[in-house]
């Protein structure tokens, strides 16, 4: 089988991920009766929206309970290994991303899922690894996570998948966390050496982690005076190992015909509809396993009043630590050129309600996103 190219290395100065779709309310903390609901047609529908644009991806997040309050915001979700292998099967050009959760999945199976997941996309099959913070996300599984040494187990389970995927003869493993025996997989996957990582984190351990392991790493990026800063610090790190990591954000999109459209909008989902209960729990959940060399700029991202977006407020129906985009088109824009300035490689973009919001950004934004040189004009189809 012939792979086809994996577009999250194509030539696009800021890419762009479908994020967070799989999961009911996105990425927005909010009570509004217009906020996302993860029905599988409408999945289906907006990633098609997206593989016909060229976007580059679609990153699918790995939830096993929600976040209380009254609306739960991501109380219902899809599995993401099967959720980006039935959309990789309806999809032709985009990247699909899996995210795994290192202490409830082991290298072995991870190995044989994105294998057969990069052999159904033709080549197209990405791995987020996600090393664990929420213990009440493992109590689901009975696994009790340790927040200091999470990075060094993800670590040595990252070395064991990777000597998986290149193939030969069975070997056993004895390491720290993991004594395995005769581990092999078969088939491999198309994509060599192995399917693109990414990761995300923004604590030292986190960084080093990504230096060593991924080739892209997301991170929070909540103001864009602080995202230059944020960049050399990734690559610093990267630097250690002789390697060089493109850095990307999470975001959400409010996108109207006028500045002032977008600002009332975000107001009234983000402040007047925002879900304080559901934003108090993840804030205490996030506080109680914090490692102890989390920066202190992560520590305030727990409170998004503690920073403004380029033109105005943060509220708190916006999930803390994300990049948030709100204005016309032009603004939108405006804002990705100085982020892709300041050294961002791309977001990956949530809304309030893909299927009411993305048309209108599809339409309006990527165009001038190609006018404005970051992004190419899309060619013919795969």
């Amino acid at each position: 089988m012939k792979p086809v190219p994996n577009p999250i290395f194509g030539p696009n100065r800021f890419k762009l991920g479908l994020f967070n779709a799989n999961c009911d309310g996105g990425f927005a903390i909010s009570k509004a009766p217009e906020r996302w609901r993860a029905n599988w047609d409408d999945i289906v529908k907006i990633s098609l929206w997206a593989d016909e644009a060229g976007i580059e991806f679609i990153l699918p997040v790995a939830k096993w309970r929600g976040l209380g309050g009254e609306a739960d915001n991501l109380g219902c979700s899809f599995e993401t290994l099967t959720h980006s292998a039935a959309i990789g099967a309806l999809t032709k050009r985009i990247a699909m991303f899996v995210t795994i959760h290192v202490p409830v999945m082991t290298p072995a199976y991870t190995a044989k899922a994105l294998t057969t997941i990069d052999h159904a996309t033709r080549g197209r099959a990405g791995l987020n690894i996600v090393c664990g913070w929420n213990q009440e996300e493992f109590d689901v599984h009975g696994v009790t996570i340790d927040a200091e040494r999470r990075y060094d187990q993800g670590l040595e389970w990252f070395r064991i998948l990777a000597k998986l995927l290149k193939g030969g003869e069975p070997f056993d493993w004895d390491g720290e966390f993991y004594k395995l025996r005769g581990l092999t997989t078969n088939p491999l996957p198309l994509q060599k050496p192995m399917p693109p990582v990414m990761s995300a984190g923004f604590s030292h351990q986190g960084r080093d982690f990504a230096a060593q392991a991924s080739d892209l790493l997301f991170t929070s990026v909540s103001s864009l005076d602080r995202a230059p800063m944020i960049v050399k610090s990734v690559n610093d790190y990267a630097a250690r190992y002789g390697r060089v990591i493109p850095v990307y954000t999470s975001s959400h999109i409010v996108c109207r015909p006028t500045r002032q459209e977008a600002e009332d909008f975000y107001y009234y989902f983000a402040e007047e509809m925002a879900d304080r209960e559901s934003l108090d729990h993840m804030r205490r959940q996030k506080a109680a396993t914090m490692g102890k060399d989390t920066p202190k700029e992560e520590r305030m991202d727990l409170n998004p009043q503690a920073h403004t977006r380029l033109r105005g407020k943060i509220y708190p129906g916006t999930f803390p630590g994300s990049y948030t985009f709100v204005g016309s088109p032009d603004d939108i824009v405006d804002e990705m050129v100085q982020l892709e300035a300041a050294g961002l490689r791309g977001a990956a973009i949530t809304f309030l309600d893909y299927v009411a919001d993305m048309p209108y950004f599809l339409q309006e934004v990527l165009p001038r996103m190609e006018r404005a040189g970051l992004r190419e004009k899309l060619l013919a189809q795969v």
